[in-house]
């Protein structure tokens, strides 16, 4: 498929961006490489951003903002609106077609609880949960737990490769993943993905760590596995070495299909 041209307005953010950059790298002392490996991204991706190819989102503009230590808006009036407009919706009150941008096309809100029946597209997902295997001896494993479930399209778990009898999700602790998943935010893992050969540099997987539950960037090493988080200012990097892992009951739940949150 033919890569889209950029729009002039997405053109002209990706220059302004740029010029922005140019002139603070010296003094934040970023490089390309640097903002790449904050980003989780390749250093293509980057340039990519930086040179016009690819046009900024509002994920990628946040983070360039975040980094930059400038406002969204100094190199993107349009996504800073539409940042804006995001943080103020109410879904009951705002969500009108009067307020929706023409071109965007909404499906109807369908109203359920827990009582209401599965559609024939859509399967319950259990939760894992830490479980303490004997009382204060401070060793736990990880279990389903069936009275907490969360409701997921077939599609979606389709489009996504995850076989439904794979599918499982995992609450986030504490703020070693911020500002990507705040404290208490869910994600979606897939458990048929648990081989350390097949693990992707950046992307996120859930561990089992002697009987600890957690969420990491992971990034394969010649000697075994780094963990890093995305709050690196408090959580810095952690390697294990193949012997770590053995001895620290170190395994692999899945790899990380999906998250959601709310914004608080």
């Amino acid at each position: 498929m033919k890569k889209r041209l950029l729009t002039d307005t997405e053109l002209a953010e990706c220059n302004a961006l740029k010029r922005i950059y140019n002139a603070k790298k010296k003094e934040l002392g970023l490089s390309q490489e640097k903002v790449a490996e904050a980003f989780g991204m390749s250093q293509t991706a980057i340039s990519m951003y930086l040179n016009g190819l690819n046009a900024l989102n509002v994920m990628s503009a946040a983070r360039f903002s975040s980094l930059l230590k400038e406002p969204v808006s100094s190199f993107s009036p349009r996504i800073a609106g539409t940042i804006e407009r995001l943080a103020k919706i109410n879904v009951a009150t705002d969500a009108t077609p009067e307020n929706i941008d023409e071109g965007v096309s909404l499906s109807p809100i369908k109203v359920w609880d827990d009582a209401t029946p599965l559609s024939d597209d859509e399967v319950y997902v259990p939760f894992l949960r830490e479980v303490e295997l004997d009382a204060g001896s401070g060793r736990y494993s990880i279990e389903d737990n069936d009275s907490s479930l969360l409701r997921f399209a077939k599609r979606d778990l389709r489009n996504n490769n995850v076989q439904f009898s794979n599918a499982r999700c995992v609450t986030v602790r504490g703020n070693s993943m911020f500002p990507v998943l705040r404290d208490g935010a869910t994600v979606g893992v897939n458990t048929g993905k648990t081989s350390l050969g097949d693990v992707v540099d950046g992307d996120l997987y859930a561990i089992n760590h002697n009987g600890q539950l957690r969420v990491k960037q992971l990034y394969r090493l010649p000697t075994g596995l780094r963990f890093r988080s995305f709050n690196r200012d408090e959580y810095p990097d952690e390697d294990y070495t193949y012997q770590d892992i053995q001895h620290q009951q170190i395994s692999l739940i899945g790899h990380v299909f999906w998250w959601g949150m709310f914004a608080r």
